[in-house]
């Protein structure tokens, strides 16, 4: 059960919250807009509206950590300046007490943050995407191959490759199969010029069979207009390998990435992407923790803007140290976990010592 303590502190912290969180997203929505419809100024405003409708989520996804940083600075230093947390102290409450439940709530945010990347916004992304290029660009035929080509993917006994792929994993171009038997002998290549996959079954056309026979020393080639064929549930993993990782879920992602490590691919830049959705959920409350110490430091004379400034230009170093660990991860300069949760652990650790160097 929450005291009228917690009561007031949630009502102070959530309306800071809700409105920095307003703010933030709204400048950053305006920013880009301007832009934006200066760049096509032939697209009616009603396809400016459906966009940013959908891109709205991914602000409001970026905009979280700040707002929980905000809030948490609003709420302590306007009970710093009041002398309402000195008071607070008198009566035996510790700063940890006091902002307890505000951390309570930042991780109920980081779990809806965390929800938000993994459930909402590939749904979201795919439908910006595709209103960029249909209606804004005015070619939707980038929208169907800009996701990824020259795919590489293995299942048991068969290695695919292809050339493009779209965006919603129903269409390839350029597709060939290569078929090994338990030994990993190659016993048959299977070419197309292009495919349609409808679930388990491709229609194929355009192509050509090989298959290579130990009783003959070239192998036979047949070549075809179209073919059906009907794939393992395994290959049907190749629809999210069109799409990169904004535009999949956590589970997606994880099974790309085992696969194509199979294969001997490359999979580093997926590897950070992959730890870097719960690495981000957490940034938050990493950052509150990192600000904390500066909402007290000032007494009650004023300091609140000095605070907010603060906090806010540690947001901007988190930001830099946590962009440079994501470039250093992709580069293979750091460990895909470790440029994932760097700016996190060092942040957080940089936050603890200065908490306990308070004493209160």
């Amino acid at each position: 059960m929450f005291n009228r303590i917690d009561r007031y502190l949630l009502t102070l912290f959530w309306s800071s919250f809700f409105a920095g969180l307003l703010i933030f997203v709204t400048l950053f929505v305006a920013t880009d807009a301007m832009s934006t419809i200066i760049k096509y100024q032939g697209v009616s405003s009603g396809v400016f509206i459906k966009y940013y409708a959908y891109f709205a989520p991914e602000v409001i996804y970026k905009m979280l950590p700040i707002a929980c940083v905000v809030g948490m600075v609003m709420t302590i230093s306007s009970l710093n300046r009041g002398s309402e947390l000195v008071a607070l102290f008198a009566s035996g409450m510790s700063l940890f007490r006091v902002s307890r439940i505000i951390f309570i709530s930042i991780i109920c945010l980081c779990g809806f943050s965390y929800y938000m990347s993994d459930q909402l916004l590939p749904m979201f992304s795919k439908s910006k995407s595709f209103v960029y290029y249909n209606d804004m660009e005015k070619n939707p035929s980038k929208f169907q191959t800009i996701k990824t080509n020259k795919i590489w993917y293995r299942s048991k006994n068969a290695i695919y490759n292809i050339k493009t792929l779209n965006a919603e994993g129903n269409k390839a171009q350029g597709l060939t199969l290569y078929f090994f038997n338990d030994k990993w002998d190659l016993i048959q290549m299977l070419t197309a010029n292009s495919v349609m996959m409808n679930g388990a079954q491709w229609l194929l056309q355009n192509g050509t069979i090989t298959v290579f026979s130990e009783d003959s020393s070239f192998p036979m080639n047949d070549r075809f207009l179209e073919k059906t064929i009907v794939m393992t549930e395994e290959a049907q993993d190749l629809r999210s390998t069109g799409q990169t990782s904004d535009l999949l879920t956590q589970k997606q992602l994880s099974r790309f990435i085992e696969k194509n490590k199979d294969a001997g691919l490359d999979t580093i830049k997926y590897e950070v992407d992959f730890h870097s959705k719960f690495s981000f959920a957490l940034a938050g409350l990493v950052m509150s923790l990192l600000a904390l110490p500066f909402c007290v430091s000032k007494t009650r004379g004023g300091g609140m803007m000095l605070n907010i400034g603060i906090c806010l230009g540690l947001v901007l170093v988190y930001w830099i140290f946590y962009s440079s660990s994501q470039i250093l991860g992709q580069h293979g300069t750091l460990k895909p976990i470790v440029a994932a949760w760097m700016p996190n652990v060092v942040m957080l650790g940089l936050g603890t010592t200065l908490l306990l160097r308070l004493k209160r």
